[in-house]
């Protein structure tokens, strides 16, 4: 897309230069976005970070990291992810730059479709979407390749025939917003995917009428995202949506603060407050979810850049870290909320009829 002009953007997305900075700040040369310097990598945030880019009218920077997608990608579509996550606190207050475990995590390689979908509503630009159709049909293959006869999606391919094996709730509700995204540009591109829309309406059924065969280890519910993430994809009913996020709002989001990581911490996160507010904007609840993110706005450095989330009982910014998701999800719940373009819809709207 070098030879399209920036793209505007809303004014209230000024305030989010800093935090576009700073992913630029992380890009590496090769188009690679990982967490932060010489830290983890993995598609999903990569891609996420590659949209706020777009949003930003960084279109440049945003091609280059779709470029490193494409140049990086298995032969079986695969891409493999850091588990940053997995990693240890080096002290009290930074996480280690060694070597993070690696997977072939399904949400992981299903997400850059949602990145594709995103940056060609921005722009309308269809033969820049086609030269990334054979790594979205590839990595949308391999995801399918993993989906079980109950329609749940394993959690990665290492864990399939294990004790580790699981349908993750969280995850597998990303992967139908990236199913969808897939569906929507082979119909743009005119290409078949029927074996797609079949996938995409048995994973709907199981989320939407099968919650045991979710998380059967029991290590979801700890998670906010386990209990947003049906919401924000778009899987479940409004009326089921409702239900759920007025079940679970006292236990995941501490009042005046924002949405908490884990429900067993003191400790709230500028992402995970950002991607609730994108589910509550789905909902049409656009003045709460301008509050909501408005409780996280000050979570930043003195240039602006955002701290990866607040530790209130301790009051302080924890841990001492500015990962590029950080910001871009930051970026994109500005964008779902003032944003007027196809692209700033994505993320809360259906782009199919609902089957």
């Amino acid at each position: 897309m070098d030879d399209l002009a920036p793209q505007s953007f809303p004014s209230q997305l000024l305030e989010c230069q800093a935090a576009t900075n700073r992913i630029l700040q992380v890009q590496e040369t090769s188009g690679a976005i990982p967490w932060f310097e010489n830290g983890a990598w993995d598609p999903w945030n990569h891609t996420e970070s590659a949209m706020a880019l777009t949003v930003m009218g960084e279109t440049d920077a945003a091609d280059l990291a779709y470029k490193y997608l494409a140049d990086t990608q298995r032969p079986d579509g695969a891409w493999f992810g850091d588990y940053g996550n997995a990693l240890p606190m080096v002290g009290r207050d930074y996480i280690s730059r060694e070597a993070a475990p690696q997977m072939l995590d399904t949400n992981f390689c299903a997400y850059p479709a949602v990145g594709i979908t995103h940056a060609y509503l921005k722009s309308g630009d269809i033969d820049w979407a086609r030269q990334y159709w054979p790594m979205v049909k590839a990595a949308m293959d391999f995801v399918l390749s993993l989906q079980r006869s109950d329609g749940t999606i394993s959690w990665s391919l290492e864990a399939v025939g294990t004790d580790e094996d699981d349908a993750l709730l969280a995850g597998n509700a990303s992967i139908a917003k990236s199913l969808e995204c897939a569906i929507f540009l082979a119909s743009a591109l005119r290409e078949p995917c029927a074996n797609w829309v079949l996938a995409h309406t048995r994973l709907l059924s199981a989320l939407r009428s099968q919650p045991g065969a979710f998380d059967r280890r029991g290590t979801g519910a700890r998670f906010a995202m386990d209990w947003y993430y049906p919401i924000l994809s778009g899987a479940l009913s409004r009326e089921t949506s409702e239900a759920r996020l007025a079940a679970g709002w006292e236990t995941y989001v501490a009042e005046d603060m924002g949405c908490r990581c884990v429900i067993d911490e003191p400790w709230i996160t500028v992402a995970e407050t950002s991607e609730l507010a994108i589910a509550l904007i789905s909902l049409g609840k656009r003045d709460l979810a301008q509050r909501t993110l408005q409780q996280v706005a000050n979570i930043h450095d003195r240039d602006g850049v955002f701290w990866m989330g607040w530790q209130f009982a301790e009051n302080l910014y924890w841990p001492k870290e500015k990962p590029s998701w950080t910001q871009a999800a930051y970026i994109l719940a500005k964008d779902a909320l003032f944003g007027t373009d196809a692209s700033s819809r994505l993320l809360t709207h259906s782009l199919l009829e609902t089957p």
